[in-house]
């Protein structure tokens, strides 16, 4: 008997506004000019939020800080395309996603100075506190994601994770049970190239991250991480499609960490500097204000004036989070579990 082809695949890339400005009208999502304003605002917010943490780090003022430069349009693009009742799962690296869905930044600035306060969410926002372990989250925005199929409520999860992240068993039993039951939830990777000092190549064979989702039964598409408008459209179609009842997608946001990998590490000890210069010509702030520019919505005045009102921002939530009393160090034990072991009542007690 011949052999017999049973499965092919395809990834889609989506790219609507290349390094230049230049938009494709056919593939762009509809947004008011307002809507535009304030993805540049929160670019430059957060631009101006991550060069504070990092000197505030070097000053002994905060701890290892993981920086986002280079990578604001794939989370601000995704946070914003995600509905305020949509469940969000954010990884350390996600300090763009927090300022997009209006987190206050002095408790960003509280929980990278040690104090897990920072990381305590409000009970109006549908965001999990930042996960360290690697990958861990995807499992617990799946768990979500089938509790959200019981219920039969119309939202979605939202999951963040990195090229490294990919590699873990977590991605692999989080994509397969997400599969089985068709179940309510978006993964998105930020492929920044780097899992620390292992580049994307050494992470797996496959050419893309994307088509790994082809394998669990459900689509995998790939876009321009440093071009908003391709990871907003891909992230809230995929949303809706999820709350449709169309299951879940992998998108894999193809961009570059600009920076160290935290401000533990110094990656020209691995990494060429001309790789570096090649990326900061993609960068997703320069590539939006060129977009804005040209669309007349943008100009030197308003440039300052956004700068100024980021600098404030960060200005008044370093002072608010440097001001906080010290947390109470029962709350060791408080928060804990939901109820005292005999043996934590014990510890307590001697403490």
């Amino acid at each position: 008997m011949p052999e017999q082809i049973i499965g092919s695949y395809q990834v889609k890339r989506l790219d609507i506004l290349d390094e230049k400005g230049n938009l494709d009208d056919a593939l762009a999502p509809t947004l008011a000019d307002s809507e535009l304003m304030r993805m540049y605002d929160l670019f430059v917010l957060a631009r101006t939020f991550d060069q504070r943490a990092i000197s505030l780090q070097r000053e002994g003022r905060l701890g290892t800080y993981p920086s986002i430069t280079g990578l604001e349009a794939s989370q601000i693009g995704s946070a914003l395309a995600a509905e305020k009742s949509d469940w969000l799962f954010p990884t350390f690296r996600e300090s763009g996603v927090y300022l997009a869905k209006n987190l206050p930044m002095d408790m960003i600035f509280q929980y990278w100075a040690g104090d897990e306060r920072g990381m305590q969410m409000p009970d109006s926002m549908n965001i999990f506190p930042l996960a360290i372990p690697v990958g861990t989250q995807i499992v617990h925005a799946v768990g979500a994601a089938m509790a959200i199929k019981y219920r039969k409520d119309r939202v979605a999860a939202l999951v963040y994770f990195g090229d490294g992240g990919s590699s873990r068993g977590d991605f692999h039993e989080g994509l397969n049970m997400a599969g089985v039951f068709q179940l309510p939830v978006v993964f998105l990777c930020q492929n920044n190239q780097w899992a620390i000092s292992v580049p994307r190549e050494h992470q797996t064979a496959s050419q893309t991250i994307s088509q790994k989702a082809i394998a669990y039964g459900f689509e995998g598409v790939q876009v321009d991480g440093n071009d908003i408008f391709a990871v907003f459209k891909a992230t809230k179609d995929a949303l809706e499609k999820a709350k449709k009842g169309g299951g879940p997608t992998l998108i894999e946001c193809f961009t570059y960490r600009m920076a160290d990998h935290t401000t533990s590490d110094d990656a020209s000890r691995y990494r060429p500097g001309e790789e570096i210069e090649k990326w900061k010509a993609r960068d997703p702030i320069l590539r939006l204000r060129l977009y804005l520019e040209k669309k007349g919505l943008l100009n030197d005045a308003y440039q300052e004036e956004v700068q100024a009102r980021a600098k404030t921002a960060v200005d008044e939530a370093q002072k608010k989070a440097e001001a906080a009393q010290p947390p109470d160090p029962k709350d060791m034990f408080t928060y804990t579990s939901a109820s005292l072991s005999q043996r934590q009542m014990r510890q307590l007690k001697d403490f």
